[in-house]
């Protein structure tokens, strides 16, 4: 059973009016990467900078960090759902962001290969034992700002943690790595931001996570 204690938390909290102060049922979790850098209270900052209520209550940073904004028992804008995916798939459209949870992962996401180097979307270069190539591509690109191991291993714990506290199943599921009917239904359980947008590309199947995700 993991504790809270055994979880590597710092408060960075955003304002109260940068999130929904409204307990609600959790009864998913969705993981997100960043698409930036290594900080998760940089980017936390970055979300108070933005008028919106768009976040998660933690972010981890690349050091592993699990970086808190708000309470978990609230909820913010994280999945920026389309009506549009719930019709195509024949279903009602349901406010998901209220009952579920997110995890940021700090990771400048899909990379581009030129000059025999790895590139960010915003043209820094990453080392090449940072890079995960992919057998093919998903959604898009085979290479990708790889998420560490500290990463990784705090995601397990927050997940076991979270799981026991809201009653929320944790076994895998090898179709989140696409829109899924299941997550669009509210159905409880661990998913990724691709389960229910067809235009967003986080988290990336990388082999050390989806390995994590098969032990819980």
């Amino acid at each position: 059973m993991i504790k809270l204690e055994d979880l590597n938390i710092q408060m960075h909290l955003l304002p109260d009016n940068q999130y929904v102060k409204q307990e609600t049922t959790k009864k998913q979790i969705y993981l997100h990467h960043t698409v930036g850098g290594p900080s998760g209270e940089n980017t936390i900052d970055i979300w108070e900078r933005d008028a919106v209520k768009i976040g998660t209550s933690v972010c981890i940073s690349r050091d592993g960090t699990i970086v808190q904004a708000f309470s978990s028992k609230y909820w913010a804008f994280h999945l920026g759902l389309k009506e549009g995916v719930f019709e195509k798939h024949g279903l009602p459209y349901i406010s998901l962001d209220k009952i579920s949870l997110g995890i940021e992962l700090c990771s400048y996401g899909p990379l581009k290969f030129e000059g025999g180097r790895y590139k960010t979307v915003y043209g820094q270069f990453i080392k090449d034992e940072e890079v995960t190539q992919l057998d093919k591509e998903f959604r898009g690109s085979k290479y990708w700002h790889k998420y560490t191991d500290a990463q990784i291993e705090s995601t397990r714990k927050l997940l076991l943690f979270w799981g026991q506290k809201f009653n929320i199943p944790l076994a895998y599921d090898e179709k989140i790595w696409d829109v899924y009917t299941k997550a669009l239904m509210g159905e409880p359980g661990v998913y990724s931001h691709v389960s229910v947008r067809y235009d967003k590309s986080d988290v990336f199947p990388q082999p050390e996570l989806i390995a994590m995700l098969k032990t819980l």
